[in-house]
């Protein structure tokens, strides 16, 4: 197990993701998009939707097969709403799309008080907090939904997994009243297949009633997890749920077919859905004892911590706090096992190798 985590310049990480996107053929802007995503990801400490899940995720369902086609152009449908776009992602780089449509909706949310983007045809984006965290870093309450890039979710009362882990991430603009961004950004699985596979990296156990294997037995072995359950029972399928149903609306098809190519008349493809509201669209300017908008969101979540409950975690407090860590230490912490994997490929796009003994190493 890893204890210790070794610190990664930005621009080092950045140069080897895009590097290695460039490498399979993506252009130099979506390359880096994805460089920087990862290296977000990175930095608030999510690991199960770093550069090495993403190039994962790529080699598995993306440009190494047809789920992903490198510098592939959005193609915007016509809408007869001011505040909604439609696009057509062709199979762009997911994190290249929700970058640009998470801009799109804050510029029509500036106007309009709230923006809307759908996207068909999409490739997944992988880690959707990183979108909500930084429009909610601008000022901004966004959220974003997607359908999972293939069907790993045993429904409730099921048997065999026909629901993608379907993520919901919300972000909201509380900064000045909290210090950070509340950031609630979950799989509708108890885990996800990324931390399945952090786990068997790193040689721990899942956590109870997580996975099932491949005769539908419930395991804590990550090598023998196939298939994930939902959290919650009911209301994580619910929530999965909801994703699919959107994604019908939009134009996605059947959940089962996801990312599974051949020749026929459905389609393969993720969906995604982005949301950004501007605060004073909300406003109703009647703040109890002249609090302003920010001061009232702190006497809520003030409210809400009291009474004995000062102990608890905020969603976006660990996110917060990892990126906090890596700004102390000046870079993104990695640890042996992930220098090791970047190693490999460093070694797949002919660049050079991290000297983990000259990485500033730092307790975990």
């Amino acid at each position: 197990m890893d204890d210790i985590y070794y610190v990664v310049n930005e621009l080092d990480h950045n140069e080897l993701v895009q590097r290695a996107y460039e490498k399979r053929g993506f252009l130099s802007d979506e390359s880096a998009e994805a460089a920087r995503f990862c290296a977000e990801a990175a930095r608030h400490g999510i690991r199960t939707h770093n550069a090495i899940k993403a190039l994962h995720l790529d080699h598995l369902f993306g440009s190494h097969s047809s789920g992903c086609v490198p510098g592939a152009q959005i193609e915007e449908k016509e809408s007869r709403f001011a505040a909604v776009k439609i696009w057509n992602a062709n199979k762009k780089l997911g994190q290249s799309v929700a970058y640009r449509a998470m801009d799109a909706a804050i510029k029509m949310a500036d106007e309009y008080g709230i923006g809307i983007v759908s996207v068909d045809n999409a490739f997944h984006y992988l880690w959707g907090g990183g979108y909500v965290i930084d429009a909610a870093r601008k000022g901004y309450i966004a959220h974003t939904n997607c359908t999972a890039a293939l069907a790993e979710v045993v429904p409730f009362m099921g048997k065999f997994p026909t629901l993608g882990t379907n993520p919901h991430s919300w972000g909201f603009p509380t900064t000045e009243a909290i210090g950070f961004p509340l950031v609630i950004d979950w799989a509708t699985s108890v885990v996800s297949m990324g931390r399945v596979q952090q786990f068997k990296r790193e040689g721990k156990s899942l956590p109870p009633h997580s996975a099932v294997d491949a005769q539908g037995n419930v395991t804590s072995d990550p090598a023998e997890a196939v298939s994930l359950l939902p959290f919650g029972g009911h209301k994580g399928y619910g929530l999965g749920l909801i994703n699919e149903v959107v994604a019908g609306l939009i134009g996605g098809s059947l959940p089962t077919l996801r990312s599974r190519w051949k020749e026929d008349d459905e389609k393969h493809t993720p969906c995604f859905f982005f949301q950004v509201i501007h605060p004073d669209a909300l406003n109703a300017g009647a703040f109890a004892q002249g609090r302003n908008q920010s001061e009232n969101i702190k006497a809520v979540i003030e409210d809400i911590l009291g009474y004995g409950n000062e102990g608890c975690l905020l969603p976006g407090q660990l996110e917060a706090e990892a990126a906090r860590l890596s700004d102390k230490h000046g870079g993104l912490l990695f640890t042996k096992s992930e220098v090791d994997a970047f190693n490999e490929l460093a070694e797949e796009c002919e660049c050079p190798y991290w000297d983990i003994s000259a990485l500033k190493p730092v307790s975990g």
